[in-house]
């Protein structure tokens, strides 16, 4: 979901969106009618689908997952339409779902309607108000430590999201379960195994140090600031974006995950965050977690912890494309360049540990 703010006029494919089916589909939900006009694309750093029209008065933005869907694509949209829509009054930063069409056989993917967000993705814009002050820039970064600190502190029971994840042994799970992605990347052709320093050490210290008590939340699970939309106004986030990793997890995560991914200029890695990556100005990893306090009760004393776990999983999730690439299903540029990122996660990690 990158890049929302890219529009782009579009010939729609009919076997990606057949605009007469939506049409009849809209108008079952009691959605006003009449002609589809400026049907736009909307750029992103993910393969799904998302294109932005008028209809009736109103504005939409329609996403569904790529035209060749993978095997888990309708199941993440089906997911991504159930959270949003049960976050909707729940004062939390989020795309608001407008409708959902569960049923994969009406435009043969599942999809779901939601209104546009009135801002900017900080990885390929930069306003001129943003870009000139430093403290706005420090002020975003603390508005997306707001933003996830909120999300964490929700009831998600009482939202009807109990069986939205499997918060029981969460913790215990991580570890095993990368390392165990990690294995599966040896089945790209080429590709000759992970050549990452210390990914079993970071594991075993992992593993020796795991908080022993925790609360379950709700995670946003990839919460960098380019998965972030910002008011063109101010600093504060418009909306997070891309639910594609959320669960009922340990919400701390997502605060150690943004203390990973903070942009330092001059390193790979702040490249994934374009145009607010190399200019920087962000907040100190001290003011993120002073700044979360604020917003929760949650101990915070494991944040370090934390943080490698972001750095591990990142790393390892970065590396699948690096894998991929080898097989010549990626193109190798990028699989160099996220490479390079993977590396400079673990040995932000080994820096962590000491």
């Amino acid at each position: 979901m990158w890049g929302m703010s890219v529009a782009q006029p579009v010939e729609v494919d009919r076997d990606v969106v057949d605009f007469a089916i939506v049409g009849k589909w809209m108008e079952e939900q009691g959605l006003p009618g009449g002609a589809f006009e400026e049907v736009t694309s909307l750029g992103g750093g993910t393969q799904n689908i998302m294109l932005r029209f008028r209809r009736g008065g109103r504005d939409y933005v329609l996403r569904r997952g790529p035209k060749h869907l993978r095997a888990k694509s309708n199941d993440v949209i089906r997911r991504e339409a159930r959270l949003l829509g049960a976050l909707s009054g729940a004062g939390v930063r989020a795309p608001e779902v407008i409708a959902a069409c569960a049923d994969e056989s009406v435009i043969g993917a599942v999809f779901y309607l939601m209104e546009p967000i009135v801002g900017f993705n900080p990885q390929n814009e930069l306003p001129e108000l943003h870009a000139k002050d430093p403290e706005i820039r420090r002020q975003m970064g603390l508005s997306a430590v707001e933003a996830i600190a909120r999300l964490g502190a929700l009831d998600y029971k009482a939202l009807g999201l109990t069986d939205y994840g499997k918060p029981e042994g969460f913790l215990e799970r991580q570890v095993p379960r990368w390392l165990g992605e990690l294995e599966s990347y040896s089945a790209n052709e080429g590709y000759p195994g992970p050549e990452i320093p210390g990914v079993q050490q970071v594991g075993e210290w992992l593993d020796r140090h795991r908080p022993a008590d925790w609360t379950p939340g709700i995670l946003h699970g990839d919460c960098h600031l380019a998965n972030m939309m910002f008011s063109y106004e101010g600093p504060e986030v418009a909306a997070m974006v891309d639910w594609e990793m959320s669960t009922i997890g340990d919400p701390l995560l997502d605060l150690g995950w943004q203390i990973a991914t903070r942009p330092e200029p001059g390193t790979t890695g702040a490249a994934l965050v374009g145009k607010l990556g190399a200019v920087g100005g962000l907040p100190t990893p001290e003011e993120m977690v002073e700044h979360y306090g604020r917003f929760s009760d949650r101990d915070l004393s494991h944040v370090t912890w934390y943080t490698v776990l972001a750095c591990f999983k990142l790393g390892i999730v970065l590396e699948g494309t690096h894998a991929r690439a080898f097989a010549g299903k990626a193109p190798k540029q990028v699989g160099d360049f996220l490479h390079a990122i993977t590396l400079e996660l673990f040995e932000r990690a080994h820096r962590l540990m000491e």
